[in-house]
């Protein structure tokens, strides 16, 4: 059976993700105690239904799991389960917004102090994330965006086997790192278009952005580099069982300089054997 633990901070997404999954044909179950769940999943393995993909929602309510995640974990593995850990993030500023505008009481939080408690829950997590298989920040997404990012990195899951998915995210460094990635590079050392008067209002997916930046001696080194980089390393990693891979850019705003070096790099790594999509966190919020 193919089996996916959806877990991370609340109000990241989980019960969204919960949902995709379901939509996706997974047979889904939000804070299953942990005592339970290898009967539960000997029990779908059995079932007349033939059920074959099963989704199970934990948090901080289930405290046994967080205590003895790594025992449960390997007790599913070797009754010869495949098993993803699904970890979904956010921004501290974000979640607290969140929790405003929901009015909803956070589990930890220690009177009306959300941000003490989401200080707590993401220690208790830590260990969690630590091993998980993919995280998502979905710190800038509306809650259809989510659904949406969501489909589309969840709908291998409902599927076979498939290869390694390669992400290439730009970003802007003045928001912040991304929390989900796993190999960044800077790109601020390139001359930044933001300077040029007639390339400021546009962005990296615009033509004159696109040569100012690609034209240069040092940006054709740096993507053949990168591009050796990713074709000596990306076998490497599915070697060793990754099936999702997030390389992040960045430069100053995550307007320009991240934005056409994504897009090269996608257009380069196309036929190299691994499926790559690009998107671009901080695009539509510089100025």
């Amino acid at each position: 059976m193919h089996v996916v633990i959806v877990t991370g901070l609340s109000g990241s997404g989980k019960s969204t993700a919960i949902r995709v999954l379901e939509d996706l044909g997974f047979y889904c179950i939000d804070n299953l105690p942990v005592v339970l769940t290898p009967k539960f999943i000997e029990l779908c393995q059995n079932s007349e239904e033939d059920i074959q993909r099963v989704a199970l929602g934990i948090d901080l309510r289930e405290r046994a799991f967080l205590g003895d995640y790594a025992t449960v974990l390997d007790e599913i593995r070797r009754a010869g389960h495949r098993v993803e850990i699904l970890y979904l993030d956010a921004a501290d500023d974000v979640l607290v917004r969140r929790f405003s505008e929901t009015r909803r009481p956070h589990p930890l939080a220690d009177g009306s102090n959300v941000a003490a408690g989401i200080a707590r829950e993401r220690g208790g997590l830590a260990g969690l994330k630590a091993i998980a298989d993919r995280i998502i920040d979905t710190s800038a997404f509306t809650v259809h965006q989510l659904r949406d990012e969501l489909r589309r990195l969840l709908a291998d899951a409902a599927g076979a086997e498939a290869a390694m998915r390669v992400l290439l995210l730009s970003f802007g460094y003045k928001y912040g790192l991304p929390s989900d990635v796993d190999i960044v590079l800077d790109v601020r050392f390139l001359p930044n278009p933001f300077f040029v008067e007639e390339l400021r209002a546009l962005d990296g997916t615009d033509p004159a952005v696109a040569r100012y930046v690609l034209e240069r001696t040092e940006t054709q080194e740096f993507l053949a580099l990168t591009t050796a980089l990713l074709d000596f390393s990306l076998p490497l990693y599915v070697r060793e069982g990754k099936r999702y891979l997030t390389v992040g850019l960045g430069c100053t705003g995550g307007r320009h300089r991240s934005v056409a070096l994504a897009l090269e790099l996608e257009r380069r790594l196309a036929g190299h054997g691994f499926p790559v999509r690009v998107q671009h966190r901080d695009a539509n919020r510089s100025s």
